[in-house]
C-alpha cells in the first residue's frame, strides 16, 4: 500500500507543480492545488505506513497550504477572472471599443505590421495622476529568460485586438526602442 501511495504521491506532486508553475490562469492554478492536495494525502499515507514522522507532519502542513491555495485560486481569483470576462463580454455586445482585462497582458504577443510576433508583453505602466496607460514593458529574444531584452513600447503605438497587441512598428523599429535595465 505504501508503494502504491508513494507512486501516486509522486505523480500528483509532479503534475500539480507543472499546473501551478505554468501560470495558465486562476482555474488551472486552482486545480493544481487540488492535485497537490491529493499528493499530500498520498504522502501522508506513505508517512503513516512507513512511520516517517517528518513526512507525515510536513504533508499535513502542506495539505493545509494547498487548501488555502484552492480557496485563493478556485474561489477568490476565479471570481475576479469571471467578473473581468463578464465585463469583456458586455463591452463586445455594445457598439464602440471592446474592453480587455489588464491582467491578460502578461505574455500577450505583440504583433508587428506584417502580423509576425515581435515580442511579448510583460507589464503595463500607468500614470499615477490621471491613470492613463503610458507604455508596455515588453520582452524580445532570448530563451526562457536568458538573453531577453526588455523594452519600453509606448501605448500610442499599440492597439489590442483578438488576444494580441498590434503595433505599426516593424522588427527594426522595435529594436530601436529604449532597452530597460532591470537592475
Amino acid at each position: 500500500m505504501a508503494d502504491i501511495a508513494g507512486w501516486l504521491a509522486l505523480a500528483a506532486t509532479c503534475i500539480a507543480a507543472l499546473m501551478t508553475a505554468s501560470n495558465l490562469g486562476a482555474r488551472v492554478t486552482g486545480w493544481g492545488f487540488v492535485v497537490f492536495t491529493l499528493g499530500a494525502a498520498a504522502w501522508i499515507v506513505v508517512g503513516i505506513a512507513t512511520q516517517q514522522t517528518q513526512l507525515l507532519w510536513s504533508n499535513i502542513f502542506l495539505g493545509l497550504v494547498d487548501l488555502f491555495g484552492i480557496w485563493r485560486w478556485l474561489g477568490r481569483r476565479a471570481r475576479f477572472s469571471d467578473a473581468a470576462e463578464t465585463e469583456q463580454a458586455i463591452s463586445r455586445a455594445q457598439p464602440g471599443e471592446n474592453l480587455f482585462a489588464a491582467s491578460t497582458l502578461d505574455g500577450m504577443p505583440v504583433r508587428g505590421r506584417d502580423g509576425d510576433i515581435l515580442a511579448y508583453a510583460v507589464d503595463a505602466m500607468l500614470a499615477c495622476a490621471g491613470g492613463e496607460l503610458s507604455h508596455l514593458v515588453i520582452r524580445e529574444g532570448g530563451v526562457g529568460g536568458v538573453g531577453e531584452t526588455l523594452r519600453r513600447l509606448p501605448w500610442r503605438e499599440v492597439r489590442a485586438r483578438d488576444g494580441a497587441l498590434l503595433t505599426t512598428l516593424d522588427a527594426a523599429a522595435l529594436s530601436r526602442l529604449p532597452a530597460l535595465d532591470p537592475a
